[in-house]
């Protein structure tokens, strides 16, 4: 049998957890309804909102130590959080549910503390007790307390958990055991009691006592190096006052040292300080742990909902696909406002990282949405954010940049050639990956097709997925208005291989083929002429929508990361976790083999084998 006190009682309720706070919720509707408005004085309100209040208190420090293009340089553990550690923590928030329902009892029960059937707004001396009973009560118990579960048999039943990751983050503060909770609630809750039996409590210090008390958690365990080392250079007793992410991420690591809650001078007295706190910390806070990235992916906005799908906004959001989840509807207003001054006045910027091998790859992303590539007026400005972005990353000693998305549009910059020929003697090599998305496209095809029906066929990817099927002595129907776009492709096949391909100019010429490869939008009324038990393949950006309900509709071309891959934690766009568009896939091969030519502009069709093959050799692997 578990240990008790080692599992929380509501683990199987996953989401519906907060149905417990319901009964509260009632209250506050009783009172409402009793008093005709907003009962201000409600004690089962308050409780309710410092719920909410301490829960952004977290979600404040969690976005803004992932928010990397701020905090990259002052990372104290530079490896990043994986989807293990992520389902780990998902129930960080046990304990504020937890703690809401003992506030609930107390307020509620037979002997309630004095002053709260008449609770005050403020009482400054309230403050003063309760920060003597903090450090006179709460400092030490949970300094012996921490140390007692680090002993047998207590860690390996209670607090191994807790430790099981590397990286903390903000909501690794709250992760932990029921025990562990009752802990934190009884060095949280003694100064707030004592302050109230000295006739000293108000409300202003609940809540002064419990954010402070919360944002001093969170900003220990934000990974973050946030006090500069001068501060403790110029008042040197400070470093025994306030313990720094530093300090907390070598107990992390090491756990035999550094037990304090929030004041090292704890660890001074018990001789568990150690020793590389201070100067680890101010070599941290100099960029120690700075890198330069190997890869980087250049990627775009997509629109408005999908920008709030990154690993700073909601951790829970971004570690899974993207949906159109209606918790984010609330925030598209503070979407559209980010977006707006993105387009104003910012540059590129870091999203996320991972590690392959060694190698740090990292996402950055051009401050532009998806319907901004449409606009006439806007083309030179985004032309010049890539090119800013990849002249920085060839400054850096980047190896391979890869272009995403629209920022390769053939119509934009020629996939990419117009920053090659401008800049002709870039060390980084531009990739647009295409020449990948082309082989996965093409081996999700059946080995016994005999005719496919092609869309989008003059871009450089239907061009050369066309030549590399008739290659094969496959009947590809191009789908063009122009016959002269048409004939200049067929005259690039081999003489023999011409007759595969036939110019059409209606979807109906189609409605006997059941393998079509769609490389642009295609209506509801478009998709009707594909015949029963019709596949789609499609590289369109965006995807098309699946109206058919008796066909099969494929996802944009995608790869596997190898499994080897290290600190992943968040999906990219409506990718599986693991799983990275094909043009992302292309540039980690590019990087992988070593390539030193540029990959832009036409696909030179004679690799797309060369590619397939070096990536199923590299680990990546096909969805």
């Amino acid at each position: 049998m578990a240990p008790p006190l080692s599992s929380w009682p509501w683990a199987s309720l996953g989401i519906y957890k907060y149905f417990l706070l319901g009964p509260l919720v009632w209250k506050v509707a009783q009172e409402w309804a009793e008093q005709g408005g907003a009962p201000l004085g409600s004690r089962w309100l308050h409780l309710l909102l410092l719920f909410s209040a301490r829960g952004l208190t977290y979600q404040f420090w969690f976005s803004y130590s992932n928010m990397l293009f701020l905090t990259r340089r002052r990372r104290v553990v530079p490896d990043g959080v994986d989807f293990r550690q992520v389902d780990h923590e998902w129930d960080w928030d046990n304990f504020l549910v937890l703690q809401t329902l003992i506030g609930a009892a107390l307020v509620n029960g037979p002997l309630p503390l004095p002053g709260l059937e008449d609770l005050r707004v403020w009482d400054p001396r309230g403050l003063g007790i309760a920060l003597l009973l903090h450090v006179g009560f709460s400092e030490p118990v949970f300094y012996w307390a921490h140390r007692a579960l680090h002993g047998t048999p207590l860690f390996g039943q209670y607090h191994a958990g807790h430790h099981s990751t590397a990286v903390t983050q903000p909501l690794t503060a709250g992760f932990g055991t029921p025990l562990e909770a009752l802990l934190l609630t009884l060095t949280m809750g003694v100064p707030l009691a004592g302050a109230f039996l000295m006739g000293a409590g108000s409300l202003g210090l609940v809540y002064v006592h419990l954010l402070t008390f919360d944002y001093l958690r969170s900003m220990g365990y934000s990974n973050v190096e946030v006090i500069s080392h001068r501060v403790f250079e110029a008042v040197p007793p400070l470093r025994y006052l306030i313990y720094t992410p530093t300090y907390l991420s070598l107990h992390h690591r090491e756990k035999d040292s550094n037990f304090c809650l929030f004041m090292p001078l704890f660890d001074l007295l018990g001789g568990t300080l150690n020793s590389k706190s201070w100067e680890l910390q101010k070599e941290i806070y100099k960029g120690k742990n700075d890198r330069v990235p190997e890869f980087v992916f250049l990627v775009h906005v997509v629109d408005i909902m999908s920008s709030m799908h990154v690993p700073f906004v909601l951790r829970s959001i971004s570690s899974v696909p993207f949906e159109n989840h209606l918790i984010l509807l609330p925030f598209w207003p503070v979407a559209l406002v980010y977006g707006m001054l993105m387009w104003c006045c910012s540059k590129t910027f870091l999203v996320s990282f991972y590690y392959l091998r060694g190698r740090l790859h990292q996402t950055w992303s051009v401050p532009r949405h998806g319907f901004q590539y449409f606009i006439p007026a806007a083309k030179a400005g985004i032309n010049r954010q890539i090119e800013l972005a990849i002249l920085r990353a060839d400054r850096m000693g980047v190896k391979v940049l890869s272009l995403a998305a629209l920022n390769k549009n053939e119509a934009l910059n020629g996939g990419g050639t117009l920053f090659v020929d401008k800049h002709p003697d870039l060390r980084v090599r531009v990739v647009h990956g295409n020449t990948l998305t082309a082989a996965v496209i093409l081996n999700e095809i059946p080995s016994n097709t005999k005719e496919v029906f092609l869309t989008g066929a003059t871009s450089k990817l239907g061009r050369a997925i066309a030549l590399y099927l008739c290659r094969k002595r496959i009947r590809v129907m191009m789908l063009t208005m122009s016959s002269e776009r048409f004939l200049k492709i067929q005259r690039e096949a081999p003489a023999e291989f011409q007759q595969y391909l036939v110019q059409v100019t209606k979807y109906q010429a189609a409605q006997n083929c059941k393998t079509w490869i769609v490389g642009k939008w295609l209506s509801p009324r478009e998709q009707r002429w594909a015949p029963p038990g019709t596949h789609f393949h499609q590289f369109a950006v965006p995807p098309i929508i699946g109206f058919r309900r008796d066909c099969t509709y494929g996802k944009l071309a995608a790869m596997r990361l190898p499994k080897d891959v290290q600190g992943l934690g968040s999906c990219e766009y409506t990718m599986e976790r693991g799983v990275v568009h094909a043009c992302h896939a292309g540039g980690v091969v590019h990087f992988l083999e070593g390539w030193e030519h540029h990959e832009v502009g036409a696909l030179d069709v004679d690799r797309i084998d060369v590619v397939w093959k070096a990536a199923l050799k590299h680990g990546l692997t096909p969805v």
